[in-house]
């Protein structure tokens, strides 16, 4: 099950920068506008101890972890939504993500040119925000005049559509984006057919100076952002492009001793994977033996067969169980034959509701 992230911000806030630490893939960096045209795409392992700690109990031929995809997309300017810039082609290639990672410029620095004139987070914020909302706006507002005679002419479920449109468009007319709203499981399902930008899961990235990595309560630039960010419902995560993209080229020895020079336990960007796993609203089951440990992305909620199927579509079509231990259960007894003995094992059916960190074996026939 693939995640695919879209990273998106002004011109030169630091998007490949933060790219080329995350993914390693080397994207064009450079310090003018629209070095990033054709969208750059690239797989991150999601970090997770839980995988290093069964790994290590099994002693696996193979450990495949989770991962992530993130696409680098070209800086935005104002008037996107009307094509200015690189606009039409922004829209179109975040429409593909399934969230959105704004970086934020919060740092100064006279060598680096900034696209507004002035370093201001809330503002190039706002720019971005206000982008997304009039491209929904335009496809909403093309869309209410074409169901509108079907609507008053109670025509199949058009009065529904009709309506849901009409909250939708106050809302984006108030400057809130879709993602504000709440919708009906009904009404989720056309909200699924229009595929709006601000109903996407949203993240602010703040790219910060180095000097506050290790404690950003004095960062005055990031705090602005940080205050919006809580106003705005919205997640918000603090790193440094540059520490990332220096670490990213460091073994293991030499991350360890460069994190501690800075203060910090681990990598920002290890942070910002988890932060947008969650984000989509993914969790982890695990399989385990002797051939492979493995990462099993899953969605939130998902049942134990749908699970099944993501390994393979036969395991769902064909379940009978699953044969089912929490991690911390199996930490807690040490080995899965303990945790049989003191009946942490679980058999489950089609209607459990698979939780994060759940080891499963799956039962099935076809």
């Amino acid at each position: 099950m693939a995640l695919t992230a879209g990273i998106v911000g002004l011109p030169n806030v630091g998007k490949s920068t933060l790219f080329n630490a995350i993914t390693k893939a080397g994207a064009l960096a450079a310090n003018y506008p629209f070095a990033t045209i054709e969208p750059n795409v690239g797989m991150v392992e999601v970090p997770d101890e839980r995988l290093k700690v069964l790994s290590s109990m099994y002693n696996p031929k193979k450990t495949t972890p989770a991962v992530c995809e993130f696409t680098d997309i070209a800086g935005l300017v104002k008037g996107a939504s009307k094509g200015e810039g690189l606009g039409n082609q922004f829209l179109g290639n975040i429409r593909s993500c399934d969230a959105i990672l704004e970086v934020v410029r919060c740092f100064e620095d006279s060598n680096v040119t900034h696209v507004e004139g002035s370093v201001d987070p809330v503002r190039d914020a706002k720019i971005i925000n206000l982008e997304l909302i009039l491209a929904d706006l335009e496809q909403v507002q093309k869309r209410i005049p074409k169901i509108e005679k079907k609507a008053q002419s109670k025509v199949d479920d058009a009065p529904l559509e009709y309506a849901l449109l009409k909250r939708i468009e106050e809302a984006l007319l108030n400057e809130l984006p879709v993602r504000s709203l709440t919708f009906s499981e009904q009404e989720e399902k056309y909200l699924n057919t229009y595929c709006f930008l601000t109903a996407k899961p949203f993240m602010y990235v703040a790219n910060i100076k180095e000097d506050y990595i290790a404690d950003q309560t004095n960062d005055k630039i990031y705090q602005a952002l940080l205050k919006y960010a809580n106003e705005t419902n919205a997640k918000c995560i603090a790193i440094s492009a540059e520490i990332e993209s220096e670490i990213a080229m460091l073994d293991d020895d030499e991350k360890e001793m460069f994190l501690a020079d800075y203060g910090v336990k681990e990598p920002g960007l290890n942070k910002l994977v988890r932060e947008t796993y969650d984000l989509l609203g993914y969790q982890t089951y695990f399989t385990t033996g002797p051939d492979e440990c493995r990462a099993w992305t899953f969605k939130k909620g998902m049942l134990a067969p749908e699970c099944a199927g993501i390994i393979h579509t036969d395991f769902q079509r064909g379940f009978i169980r699953a044969e089912t231990v929490s991690y911390d259960d199996l930490m807690k007894s040490g080995s899965m034959i303990k945790a049989r003995e003191a009946g942490l094992v679980r058999q489950e059916g089609k209607d459990y509701v698979v939780k994060d960190g759940d080891i499963i074996l799956f039962k099935f026939n076809v």
